[in-house]
C-alpha cells in the first residue's frame, strides 16, 4: 500500500521544520565560540595569522587551559605576552588575579574591547611602521595616552602601564582576521604588538606568545574531565556532531513511521448511510434558489402549512377556503385575523419574493404555531 501524497508532505515538512530548528538554535553559538579563535577558518577567525606567525619565525602556543593555571606554570617567571581575541566586544575590565600577573612583567593583549560609536568611517586606512593597515570600526578610545594606532576621532589600539607589565587594547576585535589576508600588514602589524621590537633576532630573550583558546571552548582533555568530569564522547555532544546526529535519530523516526504507517491497529471506517429523501429535498431547494423560484416554493409550503394548521384546528384533512380557516383558528386561539390573514393572502398573490422576504413569510407561520393549544401541549 503507497503512503498518500499528503502524509508524504506532511513528514518531510516536520523534517525540514525540525532541521531549521536545530540549526538556528546550535549555529549561532558555534559560530560565536569560533569567532577570533586561531582555529577558525572563516572569516572572523585568526587560522590564517597563526600560520602567518609560523611563517615568521616567531611562532604562537596556544593555551587551552583556565587564565589561573596560567600564571602559575613554569614559565611564569618569565615575560610573557598573552593574546585574548574577545568573541564579542566586552568592557575593559581586568580581574585582580590577570592585574597581578600583568604588574609582574607581562604583557596582555585583549583585541574587542567596548567603546563608544564616533563620526569616523567605518573603513579606514592608517600608516604604520609595519605599512599601511585596514581598520573596519567606528569606535575610538576617546583618552590619548598611549596611542599605538589612532585618528583624529580616537586611539584604535592603545596601551596602558600597570606596574612592570603593560595591556594593549584594541576597539575591533578582527584587527588581524582571516579577512584581512589581502592586507598582510595588518598581520604584521599584530605581530609586532605582540613581539616587542629588538627581540626577534635573540629567541632566548624574546617574550614567549600565548593565545587564549579556553575562552573559544578549546580545552585540554583534562581540563574537560576535571571541570564536569566528562568523557570525550560527552564532550563532543556540544560540537556540532551532536546537532548532526540528532538530525539524523529525527529522520531516521520519520523514515520508520512513514514506512509502517500507522501505529496501533487499523481502524475500518464505516460506510454512511444515504438519506434519498433528504438529499433530494437539499438537491431540489439547490435548484429552486438558483432559480429564484420563490412562487413554487409559496404554493407548496403554504397548502403543507395550511393542511396542518386545519389538522391542528381539528378541521379534518379536507382544504377549507381562507375565511372559515381564519375564524376557526381567531375562535380557539384569540389571536386577531390578520395575523393569519396575511400569510394566506401572500400564498394566494403569487408574487415572487426576495429571499429576506420568503424567510419572514416562513417564520411568521412558525409564530402561528405557537398560539396553537397543541403546540403549548408538546412544548
Amino acid at each position: 500500500m503507497k503512503i498518500p501524497n499528503r502524509r508524504l508532505w506532511l513528514f518531510g515538512a516536520i523534517a525540514i521544520g525540525t532541521i531549521i530548528l536545530i540549526t538556528i538554535l546550535a549555529a549561532p553559538a558555534n559560530q560565536k565560540v569560533n569567532s577570533g579563535s586561531t582555529y577558525g577558518r572563516a572569516p572572523d577567525g585568526y587560522g590564517a595569522w597563526y600560520a602567518f606567525m609560523e611563517q615568521r619565525g616567531t611562532p604562537v602556543r596556544r593555551w587551552q587551559k583556565p587564565f589561573e593555571e596560567f600564571t602559575q606554570g613554569k614559565d611564569a617567571k618569565r615575560p610573557i605576552t598573552f593574546l585574548r581575541v574577545n568573541s564579542s566586544l566586552g568592557f575593559q575590565y581586568l580581574s585582580s588575579n590577570e592585574q597581578n600577573w600583568v604588574r609582574s612583567g607581562n604583557t596582555l593583549v585583549v583585541l574587542g574591547v567596548r567603546e563608544s560609536v564616533t563620526q569616523a568611517p567605518f573603513s579606514t586606512r592608517h600608516a604604520t611602521k609595519a605599512g599601511t593597515v585596514k581598520i573596519d570600526t567606528a569606535r575610538r578610545h576617546r583618552e590619548d595616552k598611549g596611542k599605538l594606532l589612532s585618528d583624529r576621532f580616537g586611539a584604535i589600539v592603545w596601551e596602558e602601564s600597570m606596574g612592570k607589565g603593560k595591556v594593549i587594547y584594541s576597539t575591533t576585535p578582527y584587527l588581524a582576521a582571516n579577512a584581512y589576508q589581502d592586507f598582510p600588514n595588518n598581520y604584521e602589524f599584530l605581530a609586532r604588538i605582540v613581539t616587542p621590537e629588538g627581540t626577534e633576532e635573540n629567541s632566548s630573550s624574546q617574550n614567549r606568545v600565548w593565545v587564549d583558546e579556553y575562552i573559544h571552548r578549546y580545552k585540554d582533555i583534562e581540563v574537560i574531565k576535571r571541570e564536569s568530569g566528562e568523557s570525550v564522547f560527552s564532550y563532543l555532544a556540544k560540537t556540532p556532531l551532536f546537532p548532526a546526529f540528532v538530525q539524523g535519530l529525527i529522520l531516521l523516526a520519520i523514515a520508520i513511521w512513514a514506512a509502517n504507517r500507522r501505529f496501533g491497529k487499523p481502524l475500518t471506517l464505516s460506510t454512511p448511510v444515504v438519506d434519498n429523501s433528504e438529499a433530494y429535498i437539499q438537491a431540489l431547494a439547490s435548484v429552486l434558489q438558483k432559480a429564484n423560484s420563490s412562487e413554487f416554493v409559496l404554493e407548496v409550503v403554504g397548502k403543507e402549512e395550511q393542511l396542518q394548521l386545519q389538522k391542528a384546528l381539528f378541521l379534518g384533512d379536507v382544504p377549507l377556503d381562507h375565511q372559515s380557516l381564519v375564524n376557526a383558528w381567531v375562535q380557539q386561539t384569540g389571536r386577531p385575523a390578520t395575523e393569519l390573514e396575511q400569510l394566506l393572502q401572500a400564498q394566494s398573490r403569487k408574487r415572487r419574493m426576495s429571499e429576506i422576504e420568503l424567510l419572514t413569510w416562513l417564520d411568521n407561520w412558525e409564530k402561528i404555531r405557537r398560539y396553537l393549544p397543541s403546540y403549548r401541549t408538546d412544548r
